[in-house]
């Protein structure tokens, strides 16, 4: 049977984590791929006790992923230069090309327009799980989608303009 678990957690792994590393890529946080690891320890440890199709599953990894980011959040808020990572004033840093634009797009969001923005497009979570797992109604999510995206249009429509 732990044979069985293991693959599970090991597909798990290979299907998710990805994007359950863009999350925190997106949230700029310092150490993403360590926060990636934190939440498939979660994942190892409560997959036993999981019931559901892949879209629940989805759900719950990225739920336990907003979890990981609200406590890295709160342990780190006494010292915020441990927060967030740099992000560089140019894109040709060591963050170069779309990837190094994206995040720097998504910096100049607000934290719950970024939160409701990489949930939805990053995770490719249903709107009513965004709402579910930020805690507000689909409407104000819907709201914070539409403002979060028309801010990314803008930057990176701005940013590319600059360079041409």
């Amino acid at each position: 049977m732990l044979h069985l678990v293991r693959r599970t957690c090991e597909a798990v792994y290979e299907e998710l984590a990805p994007a359950v590393l863009g999350y925190f890529r997106g949230h700029g946080v310092r150490d993403p791929e360590g926060l990636t690891g934190d939440v498939f320890v979660g994942v190892t440890t409560g997959v036993q006790r999981f019931r559901g199709d892949a879209t629940a599953l989805r759900k719950w990894v990225f739920t336990i992923a907003h979890h990981r980011l609200i406590d890295e959040y709160r342990r780190t808020s006494r010292d915020p230069q441990h927060l967030v990572a740099d992000v560089p004033d140019s894109v040709h840093s060591e963050q170069s090309g779309e990837d190094g634009e994206l995040r720097h797009a998504l910096s100049q969001l607000t934290n719950e327009q970024r939160e409701v923005v990489v949930l939805r497009f990053v995770a490719d979570l249903a709107l009513k799980d965004v709402a579910r797992i930020v805690g507000k109604s689909s409407s104000a999510v819907k709201m914070l989608q539409a403002r979060g995206l028309e801010e990314l249009r803008r930057v990176l429509v701005t940013e590319s303009a600059s360079r041409a």
